[in-house]
C-alpha cells in the first residue's frame, strides 16, 4: 500500500513537471519562429527544423495531458519554478521568459548565439534525463509513460540540432564550462531540491484548467496505448 502510493506520488510529479516544461517549451518556440520568420524568411532549412521542434513539443504535451486524462485527473499546480528553459533564461539573459524581447534576440547575432546555446544544452540534458527515467523502476511500472518517454527518447536528438547547426554555419563557439555548469546547477536544483519538496509537500493543488484550453483537445492525439 505504502509503496503503491509512493510510486503514484512520484509519477503524479514528475508527470507534471513535464507537462509544464512541455508547454513551456512549444509556447516559447512560437516566439522564436515568429522572430526567425521575419529575420530570415530565406533560411528555409531552419525554420523548417523549428517547426518540427515545436511540433514536437506540442505532441509531447498533449500525450502527457492524455496520460492525466485517463487517469481521471489534472496535473498539480506547478510554475516556471519547475522549468529548466525558464530558470536558464533568467540566469542567462537576467529577465523572465514573458519578458524577453524575442525579436530583439534574433536580430542580434551574440544574444541569438546565446539563445541557441542555452535550447541545445536544455535539449541535451533532457535527452539524458529521459534515458535515466527509461530505466527508472517506478516508470517501467507504467507502460503507457514508458512509450511516451520512448517516444521523446526518438525525437529529442533533432531538437537541439539546428540550433547547433546555426552556431556551427556561423562560426560561433561552442558552450563553455561555466554555462554546462549552470545547466547542471538547475538540473541538480530540480532534482535533489524542489522535486522532493514538491513531492512531499500535500498543500499543493492541481491545476484547474489546462494550460491550451481553447486548443486541440488532447482526445485527437493518437497517444500511446
Amino acid at each position: 500500500m505504502l509503496l503503491r502510493f509512493f510510486r503514484r506520488r512520484y509519477l503524479d510529479v514528475l508527470g507534471s513537471i513535464y507537462i509544464y516544461n512541455e508547454h513551456r517549451g512549444y509556447t516559447a518556440i512560437d516566439r522564436v519562429l515568429d522572430a526567425v520568420r521575419a529575420r530570415s524568411p530565406d533560411d528555409t532549412a531552419l525554420i523548417a527544423a523549428i517547426e518540427q521542434h515545436r511540433a514536437d513539443e506540442r505532441k509531447h504535451y498533449l500525450m502527457f495531458r492524455r496520460w492525466f486524462e485517463r487517469q481521471g485527473r489534472m496535473p498539480l499546480s506547478v510554475d516556471r519554478t519547475f522549468g529548466h528553459i525558464d530558470r536558464f533564461i533568467e540566469i542567462m539573459f537576467r529577465r523572465k521568459i514573458d519578458e524577453l524581447d524575442t525579436q530583439a534576440v534574433v536580430d542580434d547575432d551574440r544574444l541569438f548565439e546565446k539563445l541557441c546555446r542555452v535550447i541545445a544544452l536544455t535539449e541535451q540534458r533532457g535527452y539524458r534525463q529521459v534515458e535515466i527515467l527509461l530505466a527508472h523502476p517506478m516508470v517501467k511500472s507504467d507502460p503507457v509513460l514508458m512509450k511516451i518517454f520512448r517516444m521523446i527518447q526518438q525525437d529529442e536528438p533533432s531538437h537541439w540540432a539546428p540550433y547547433e547547426g546555426w552556431l556551427q554555419a556561423h562560426g560561433k563557439r561552442e558552450p563553455t564550462w561555466w554555462e554546462r555548469r549552470i545547466d547542471t546547477f538547475i538540473h541538480s536544483e530540480l532534482l535533489f531540491f524542489k522535486l522532493p519538496l514538491l513531492f512531499l509537500n500535500p498543500f499543493v493543488g492541481r491545476k484547474s484548467d489546462w494550460a491550451d484550453s481553447g486548443g486541440a483537445n488532447a482526445s485527437q492525439l493518437q497517444a500511446p496505448a
